[in-house]
């Protein structure tokens, strides 16, 4: 590796889904840690927001590191598993859990800070689309899931994507999942997606209010 590339952007590569992608230790070792603790479903969500995350830079010839790119997007769903679940937010909980992993594998401070806001920010594209190109790109790919920049994708790549990674009732799946966060701890999801599954699939749900916070905190004006 030259002194000047980025880690995790040059050496070897396998196919994925019929995607080119990086082949080190470490994605090996981040593909397995979320096969072995996200339900199938989920796995391979990931696997296809990774998928996604990788073709769309290849497409727009983005520069980044394509370690924590694969990381980001392999863990990004952490926080919906029962293996890291907490009082936060899903994906503060999920977050916190690829930066352990992360540190764990050695990594240096600025890519796990780039992982834990990859996943931190996944449900977040309005932001996460204008941070780092590696936050972006994760954020990016796992919008491909929900629709957004669908079109990008190639068809015959889409069609050999889900292929080797079907969705296995995703839509119905997904929502379960995201539907539990809002019953279990519905104070986490007045300010992302999870309280809009909220208040369409759980009855009697009610977001809180930044409006309520306000008009309640005690200052006289």
């Amino acid at each position: 590796m030259s002194p000047t590339a980025k880690p995790g952007k040059i050496g070897n590569t396998q196919v994925v889904g019929g995607i080119r992608v990086i082949d080190t230790p470490l994605v090996t070792r981040a593909m397995e840690f979320a096969r072995t603790h996200s339900e199938p479903f989920l796995f391979n969500h990931a696997v296809r927001s990774w998928l996604f995350a990788v073709r769309l830079g290849q497409l727009q010839g983005i520069d980044h590191d394509a370690e924590v790119v694969a990381v980001g997007s392999l863990l990004h769903d952490l926080g919906l598993t029962n293996s890291f679940t907490g009082q936060k937010r899903f994906e503060i909980e999920g977050a916190d859990a690829a930066r352990a992993f992360a540190r764990e594998q050695g990594l240096d401070d600025r890519r796990v800070q780039l992982i834990w806001d990859s996943v931190a920010l996944n449900s977040t594209p309005s932001i996460g689309l204008y941070k780092e190109a590696e936050v972006a790109l994760c954020t990016a790919g796992i919008g491909v899931e929900f629709g957004f920049q669908y079109d990008r994708i190639p068809p015959n790549e889409m069609t050999t994507i889900l292929a080797a990674f079907p969705r296995l009732d995703m839509k119905r799946r997904f929502a379960d999942s995201v539907c539990r966060i809002v019953k279990s701890k519905p104070e986490t999801t007045y300010d992302n997606f999870a309280g809009d599954f909220g208040e369409r699939f759980v009855p009697g749900y009610k977001r809180p209010s930044t409006v309520d916070y306000l008009m309640d905190a005690p200052f006289q004006g």
